[in-house]
């Protein structure tokens, strides 16, 4: 019978802080960082660790530097020998390396697992960053528009969103919003102390420009510099460990799941089912499934992608809270504020909290185990004991889902 898979807790570096003003080697200093935070929170000491996973989409492309497992072993004496891999799965690296540790701790051949997200992306100008990003998408093919890869490969979605459904920008602009003030009480979120101006979420073309189509800049994720980690371990070392101190709380990784579309966004738009994202919808609910979750209404918070509101306004039918193509309904009653009958984003999300593409779906999963382990602070959703987790990579091509319990 496979092992129960447990988190024991995690940290994760400030998404506001710019690393390569700062460091002469950005990336590994991230790394190690979130690692040491990591050890230091869970009260782990090296040789506890059995082995690592690490998510990274860019470091070739942006740090010139690929081969990041071995970093691992460069942290500490213990770790020299350390069995190590790193993942990608283009903005769903961080969920794929967390599902192979996973799958090592259910086949019993670790007991204890390091997983650790990080991505350098602010040393680069705006422009070069897009570039460096579009290799996520199907290329050459879907780079040759003259448009910024993703904002256009997104305002497509928007595009075929209103096609099949109807879509009102004004429901977006409210995502942004929600996002946005979300961060401001999360003290590792990149926006937390900006500012917005009058008209900032309105279809203002001063304060809110148009990028490409109809996307305008609220819209639009955060280019980020960051890294995460947290601990996964199966039921014997995390009873051992919950034993050392009263304070400690685990939570469970009790569900997930995992599909993936093909590559280019128009292979995805070849059918007219029910969801627009199938493979999206299957991943939820293989998650729910594996939980014994029946649905949304035995969820208490969502941490979601939101790389542009366009990616959170689909994943709210996709999770089930409204019919498919209604999710401005749950947009309209507040079910999804902060204070609504399910939170979404209480982060602040990837628009608010930030992206640094390899740690973000490692920190889902860490703000996932603050919320239904009572630990998230000053976005803790009251009585959350249920969490759940989507995270994508490319134009919804890989979709990864977690249940997070408490």
């Amino acid at each position: 019978m496979a092992d129960t898979v447990h988190i024991l807790g995690g940290a994760q570096t400030d998404f506001a802080v710019k690393w390569a003003k700062q460091s002469d080697n950005p990336l590994f200093d991230m790394l190690e960082q979130a690692v040491r935070d990591c050890l230091g929170v869970t009260g782990l000491e090296p040789s506890d660790i059995d082995t690592a996973h690490v998510g990274n989409f860019g470091g070739e492309r942006f740090a010139g530097q690929s081969h990041l497992g071995a970093m691992i072993p460069m942290l500490t004496p213990a770790w020299a020998t350390l069995p190590t891999s790193r993942h990608e799965a283009a903005c769903a690296s961080g969920s794929a390396a967390a599902l192979a540790a996973m799958a090592e701790i259910e086949a019993g051949r670790y007991d204890v697992v390091l997983v650790v997200g990080v991505e350098l992306m602010r040393n680069v100008a705006g422009e070069e960053a897009a570039r460096n990003l579009g290799s996520a998408a199907w290329t050459p093919e879907e780079l040759d528009s003259g448009e910024l890869p993703w904002p256009h490969l997104f305002d497509r979605i928007s595009q075929e969103v209103d096609r099949r459904y109807g879509l009102d920008q004004t429901h977006l602009n409210r995502i942004a919003e929600l996002n946005r003030t979300n961060a401001r009480r999360n003290p590792l979120a990149q926006t937390r102390d900006w500012t917005a101006e009058p008209g900032h979420f309105d279809a203002d073309d001063i304060a809110n420009p148009i990028v490409t189509g109809r996307t305008r800049r609220s819209d639009c994720g955060r280019i980020t510099d960051g890294a995460s980690a947290i601990v996964l371990a199966g039921s014997r070392f995390t009873e051992s460990w919950l034993g050392g101190s009263p304070g400690r709380r685990a939570s469970r990784i009790s569900g997930w799941g995992h599909h993936t579309a093909p590559l280019p966004l128009s292979a995805k738009f070849t059918h007219e089912g029910r969801y627009l994202f199938p493979n999206v919808r299957q991943a939820i609910t293989d998650a729910y499934g594996r939980a014994g979750v029946r649905g949304p209404e035995e969820l208490d918070v969502i941490e979601t992608h939101d790389c542009f509101t366009i990616t959170e306004y689909v994943a709210i039918d996709h999770f089930g809270l409204t019919d498919p193509g209604k999710a401005w309904q749950a947009i309209e009653d507040g079910h999804i504020d902060f204070d609504g009958r399910l939170p979404v984003n209480p982060s602040g999300g990837l628009i608010g909290a930030g992206h640094p593409v390899g740690a973000t779906g490692v920190r889902m999963l860490l703000d996932a185990h603050r919320q239904v382990t009572g630990t998230a602070g000053d976005y803790q959703v009251p009585g959350a004991r249920t969490a759940a987790t989507l995270n994508v990579g490319g134009s919804c091509s890989t979709a990864v889902s977690f249940v997070v319990t408490g």
